[in-house]
């Protein structure tokens, strides 16, 4: 898993690339915290995410929650049909704003 964090103005994306699953959840978790921790407007782009455990899942439900006790806003970005269909299946699909791409992720701030 890697994971690559940028900052544009107030909005800070943070992008995964691999698989989120038992190992790599906690990974990316300490990876994310200080920036989870300081923004209050978050883009986290899922475009090479290829496979979405129930930790990883776990996780997004961590970050959506915190997000949602500080009045953040949380988007995931390029989230694949098949992570959204588990996302569906789960119910989580509904806790988040989708974006198909960077203007469309970027407009959801506004």
């Amino acid at each position: 898993m890697n994971v690559v964090i940028t900052e544009v103005g107030d909005v800070s994306t943070i992008r995964l690339d691999g698989s989120i699953d038992g190992k790599t959840a906690p990974l990316v978790r300490e990876q994310i915290a200080p920036t989870l921790e300081k923004a209050s407007k978050v883009i986290l782009d899922m475009t090479k995410v290829n496979y979405l455990s129930s930790a990883g899942l776990r996780l997004l439900l961590l970050v959506y929650r915190e997000f949602a006790a500080k009045k953040g806003k949380l988007v995931l970005l390029n989230v694949s049909p098949e992570i959204q269909s588990v996302m569906s299946h789960t119910g989580f699909l509904s806790f988040f704003t989708l974006a198909g791409s960077d203007v469309e992720a970027m407009g959801a701030f506004a």
